[in-house]
């Protein structure tokens, strides 16, 4: 057995180690919970994640991530991780929709995803990029450079689904204003949520899961950190970068970045050995978010690895009486 079928044997195992990694970033971050402190989350659940990460028996560097908690430690990008091991790319967030937390609003996790080292795309001074996100039966099939219209058309007869049931998952934001508009007007309907679009996004790639397709521009790092997910998958991911402020527009035609060009999600990420683990914070698409009694405290954990695209939900009970 060669190191990349070593690989993909440890892969459920390994991604039970990535477990303990969001699960203690979400307990940590719950008692911010509504409470208008959106740094006071951040930093609680980037100290929680980073002394778990650094344990890890990997050699990862950080794709994407996070800036510093109080105490100086973050996992931005170029932050090196692990105790020493398989080198991979990692992408992170210690909480997802991390304002929308602070105002105790839905969809809130916490969630990691690596591949091996020189695999995943890097992003540099992009913020932003437009997704479009489909099951796997629409691999390869619909071009996302098409009007909204002729994609919902075209989904349609490869769902065998009549346009008027589709369900879009778009981001709640002004930007995407037409956009709700035009799939209004085709006969679809619209999902809409304020933060969230890792969930969207595997919600959408996932058959028959009540979301049938994700449009619209979000992060860079959600939509990395998705296309390790759909990577495993099989579904459809495409995206290109979509700059929205002006000092990212100057830096993205600075570097040369194309803005045009449509990725598929073997270009973002080069390797179908991937691993995915994302822990619910608070209740939304996905999973349940942490619920607590005087005894124990309850978490929600989404698990994939890849090539053969395995998925887990798995519930826990926290003996409160123990460390995160």
């Amino acid at each position: 057995m060669n190191a990349q079928e070593n690989l993909a044997a440890a892969g459920p195992l390994f991604v039970h180690a990535l477990r303990v990694v969001t699960e203690n970033a979400a307990r940590a971050s719950y008692d911010w919970i509504g409470r208008g402190e959106r740094g006071q989350s951040g930093k609680a659940a980037i100290t929680a994640m980073r002394g778990v990460l650094d344990n890890l028996p990997i050699s990862g560097v950080v794709i994407v991530g996070e800036g510093a908690d109080g105490n100086g430690e973050g996992v931005e990008a170029g932050t090196k991780i692990g105790a020493g091991g398989r080198e991979f790319d990692v992408a992170v967030d210690p909480v997802e929709g991390i304002s929308y937390l602070a105002r105790g609003m839905t969809n809130a996790m916490a969630v990691i995803a690596l591949c091996p080292r020189g695999t995943m795309f890097e992003p540099g001074p992009a913020f932003y990029m437009e997704k479009f996100v489909a099951p796997p039966a629409a691999k390869g099939k619909i071009d996302p450079r098409q009007p909204v219209e002729v994609k919902l058309n075209l989904l349609s007869q490869i769902l065998d689904k009549p346009v008027a049931e589709l369900t879009v998952f778009v981001l709640e934001k002004p930007r995407h204003r037409e956009l709700v508009e035009r799939i209004h007007k085709a006969g679809a309907r619209v999902a809409l949520y304020p933060a969230g679009d890792v969930a969207g996004a595997l919600m959408a790639a996932i058959p028959s899961s009540g979301i049938d397709a994700l449009m619209g521009t979000g992060g860079v790092g959600e939509g990395l950190i998705s296309a390790c997910a759909i990577r495993a998958l099989g579904g459809e991911f495409l995206a290109r970068l979509d700059p929205q402020l002006a000092t990212e527009k100057a830096q993205v035609a600075k570097n040369g970045m194309d803005t045009h060009q449509w990725r598929q999600v073997e270009d973002l990420v080069k390797s179908d050995q991937v691993y995915f683990c994302a822990t619910g914070i608070t209740t939304g698409l996905l999973f349940e978010g942490i619920e607590r009694t005087d005894d124990f405290e309850k978490t929600q954990s989404l698990l994939i690895s890849g090539p053969a695209g395995e998925r887990q939900i798995l519930t826990t009970f926290h003996n409160r009486g123990q460390p995160a």
